[in-house]
């Protein structure tokens, strides 16, 4: 089993090293960097993170999409329990313009670094959101997570997003409790090349190869993970 998903990591990464150039984001983990955001601070994370509840939640549990007269409101990120380095990427690159929100451009070009590192350090210190998720299609997920398809050279999902979807230490993401229609339409999104800040094309490579009734599956699969 090991032995295979090796195979898989190394055919998926020959790819990546080959568009090295395509970082897709203007972020360098660099010792200061690092150090950076290990020492943020989150009491004043907390403080800042007053004006993000209205749409992120009171304990960052993000908002599910909803629809009200007629309009569709999408869903809102959860935050909480979010891995720090990766929110912290994430705000710079709105800043940096290298990812792209109306909302969200301008209330991350009105932070600074160390504003952006507090904040990160704040919702990692929470707990997971409540699971808001049923239990559907599951074993069609849990193939993707645990085995990935070799057929297409698609890494299994634990390999970076870790058993629990908690995500690893640098910039990966956890997955764990996230909001479906979020994680959805950021699929479809790094499907379609509309987002592109992964560094060396890694999203976007997984999600060309991922069916829209697999993203869903998958999606639904991380809201109910805690």
């Amino acid at each position: 089993m090991m032995a295979r998903i090796l195979v898989l990591i190394m055919a998926f990464t020959a790819p990546i090293l080959v568009n090295a150039a395509e970082t897709g984001s203007q972020i360098a983990w660099t010792t200061e960097t690092l150090k950076l955001v290990k020492n943020g601070n989150a009491a004043k994370g907390k403080n800042l993170a007053e004006s993000c509840k209205a749409c992120h939640g009171l304990r960052g549990e993000g908002t599910p999409a909803e629809t009200r007269d007629d309009e569709t409101f999408p869903a809102i990120p959860a935050l909480a329990g979010q891995n720090a380095n990766y929110m912290f990427k994430q705000l710079r690159d709105y800043f940096n313009d290298d990812r792209s929100n109306d909302t969200m451009t301008a209330i991350a070009k009105g932070l600074s670094e160390q504003d952006a590192a507090d904040l990160a350090v704040w919702y990692a210190s929470l707990s997971l959101p409540k699971s808001a998720g049923k239990s559907q299609d599951i074993a069609k997920a849990e193939t993707l997570v645990e085995a990935g398809d070799g057929k297409r050279i698609l890494p299994p999902c634990f390999v970076c997003h870790g058993a629990n979807g908690q995500g690893e230490k640098l910039d990966i993401p956890s997955l764990a409790g996230q909001q479906a229609d979020y994680f959805e339409r950021t699929l479809m999104q790094y499907r379609s090349g509309e987002r592109h800040n992964d560094i060396y094309s890694r999203m976007r490579l997984v999600a060309k190869q991922l069916s829209e009734a697999e993203i869903k599956v998958l999606a639904n699969y991380y809201q109910q993970l805690r």
